[in-house]
């Protein structure tokens, strides 16, 4: 499952290049893209995942992170987001929980590290 995950993520991270030919205002709501490890989460984007590819440095650890666009999304709607990056104003952290896939650093542990975030305004 892990290299399965982990060859999905590199294939994502093939296409790191044209994701961001569009500038993160152009973007649609809940539309997701993936970026290299060292880019900063633009307002109004959750980091939603981690992974490594071989199209990013590597940083020890993983090195590539899917972020998604929560601009625009309608008052109640929940989405799964990595406790890396704070949510977007207007949005609420639900619970708290541990995720595979958000594993970000070296090290990882079974202390929470993801959030369940609603829309609130």
């Amino acid at each position: 499952m892990r290299r399965l995950r982990t060859a999905g993520l590199a294939l994502l991270g093939a296409t790191l290049a044209a994701s961001f030919a569009t500038s993160p205002a152009q973007a649609s709501a809940g539309e997701t893209r993936t970026v290299c490890a060292d880019t900063m989460t633009p307002d109004g984007w959750v980091d939603v995942n981690w992974g490594t590819s071989a199209s990013c440095r590597v940083m020890g650890g993983s090195n590539i992170k899917m972020i998604k666009q929560l601009d625009g999304l309608p008052v109640g709607t929940q989405v799964n987001a990595c406790a890396t990056a704070q949510p977007p104003t207007g949005w609420i952290k639900v619970q708290t929980y541990y995720s595979g896939g958000c594993v970000a650093f070296g090290n990882p542990s079974f202390t929470p590290n993801a959030w369940l975030l609603r829309r609130a305004s």
